[in-house]
C-alpha cells in the first residue's frame, strides 16, 4: 500500500556531459534545494526498425558511459543528493522512441538480447553504487505493447541484481496503458501533459486543466496502491509551453519567461500536496550552470531564469 509519511522526491534530470563532474557543478543543484538528481546514460539506435542498442562506447560522451554515470553518481551522493539511474535510448535524427517497432520476430529477439544487457549492466551500476531508485526504461509504448513477456522477464532479472526501488518511464498518454506497474515501485510518468493552448496559459485555466489528469492519476494510483512519480516534468520557456510541453521543435524560439514560471507553479501547487504523488525530477539540469539558460534561452532548462527561482523556493518549501 501507499506510504503517506515520505519525503517528496525534488529531483532534476541532471544532463550528461563530456567532462566530469566536480562539487563546483553539483552546489548549485544543492543551491536548488533539490534532494534527488536522475543520472542518464544512453544506449543508441540506428533507426526505429533497428534492433541494436550499442551503449558504453568509448565514442559516447563520458557522463552517457558505465565510467561516468558511476563518478556522477559518487560525486553528487557525496553532496547529499540522491539518485534515480534512467537509461534512455536516443534513435538517429531523434525520432520518437515509443515508435520502435521490429518487423519480425528474430529482430525483437535481438532487441531483446540487446536491451536487456544494456539494463542489466547499468541495474549492477545501480546497485554497486547504492542507487535510490532504477528506471528500467523510458517512452518505450509499443515495445512494451507488443512484448509483455519480455518485460516481466527482464523487471525480475533486475530484482535479482537490484535492490532498491524500481520505475519505468511512460508517456503522459502511456501510462494507462502500461501492463507492468504491479511488478514496480512507482508509476512512472513523463509529465507532459497538454493544458492550455494560450499564449502565456493563465494559472487558474491550468489549474482547471490538470484536474482531469489527478482524477485518472489518483484513480490509477490507488488500484495499483503505488505512487504517482513524475520521471520527468517541465516547460519550454516560450509561447504556447503548455499546449504540447513535449515538444522539441527549435524553430519555435519566441522566448516567453513568464509562462514557464506560471505552468511549473501550478503543476507544484497542484500535485505536490496530493499524498498519491511521489515527486518527480525537471527536465532539464546542465553541468555547466554558468554557460547555460538566461533570459535569452528558449529551451526547457530553467537555469538562470525566473523559474529557477520559481523551483528553489518550492522545493525549500516542501523538503
Amino acid at each position: 500500500m501507499i506510504s503517506q509519511s515520505e519525503q517528496k522526491i525534488n529531483g532534476v534530470s541532471f544532463v550528461a556531459s563530456g567532462e566530469k563532474v566536480t562539487a563546483k557543478n553539483i552546489t548549485p543543484v544543492v543551491n536548488l534545494n533539490a534532494n534527488y538528481a536522475a543520472v542518464m546514460p544512453f544506449g543508441f539506435s540506428k533507426n526505429l526498425q533497428s534492433p541494436n542498442i550499442n551503449f558504453n562506447s568509448d565514442r559516447q560522451w563520458f557522463g552517457e558511459r558505465v565510467d561516468g554515470v558511476t563518478q556522477y553518481i559518487t560525486a553528487l551522493h557525496k553532496s547529499n543528493i540522491k539518485t534515480m539511474l534512467k537509461p534512455q535510448i536516443w534513435v538517429s535524427r531523434g525520432e520518437f522512441t515509443g515508435k520502435i517497432k521490429m518487423t519480425n520476430d528474430a529482430d525483437w529477439l535481438t532487441l531483446e538480447k540487446t536491451y536487456t544487457n544494456f539494463i542489466m549492466t547499468y541495474a549492477k551500476v545501480a546497485q554497486d553504487n547504492n542507487v535510490a531508485i532504477y528506471c528500467i526504461g523510458t517512452e518505450l509504448e509499443l515495445f512494451v505493447k507488443n512484448r509483455p513477456q519480455y518485460w516481466l522477464t527482464l523487471i525480475q532479472q533486475v530484482k535479482e541484481i537490484y535492490k532498491g526501488k524500481l520505475t519505468y518511464a511512460a508517456n503522459w498518454d502511456e501510462y494507462p496503458k502500461t501492463s507492468f506497474w504491479r511488478e514496480l515501485d512507482y508509476i512512472g510518468i513523463d509529465g507532459y501533459f497538454p493544458l492550455s493552448e494560450a499564449k502565456t496559459p493563465k494559472g487558474s485555466v491550468l489549474k482547471r486543466k490538470w484536474q482531469k489528469h489527478k482524477i485518472l492519476m489518483k484513480k490509477h494510483s490507488d488500484s495499483l496502491g503505488k505512487k504517482i512519480l513524475f520521471t520527468e516534468f517541465g516547460y519550454r520557456s516560450v509561447d504556447y509551453a503548455a499546449a504540447k510541453p513535449w515538444e522539441v521543435d527549435y524553430s519555435k524560439t519566441s522566448v516567453n519567461l513568464q509562462g514557464q514560471v506560471i505552468a511549473t507553479q501550478v503543476l507544484f501547487d497542484e500535485l505536490w500536496y496530493e499524498n498519491w504523488f511521489a515527486g518527480g525530477f525537471i527536465w532539464k539540469w546542465f553541468i555547466d550552470y554558468e554557460k547555460v539558460g538566461g533570459i535569452d534561452n528558449p529551451r526547457f532548462t530553467p537555469q538562470n531564469k525566473p523559474a529557477e527561482e520559481t523551483i528553489r523556493a518550492f522545493y525549500k518549501k516542501n523538503n
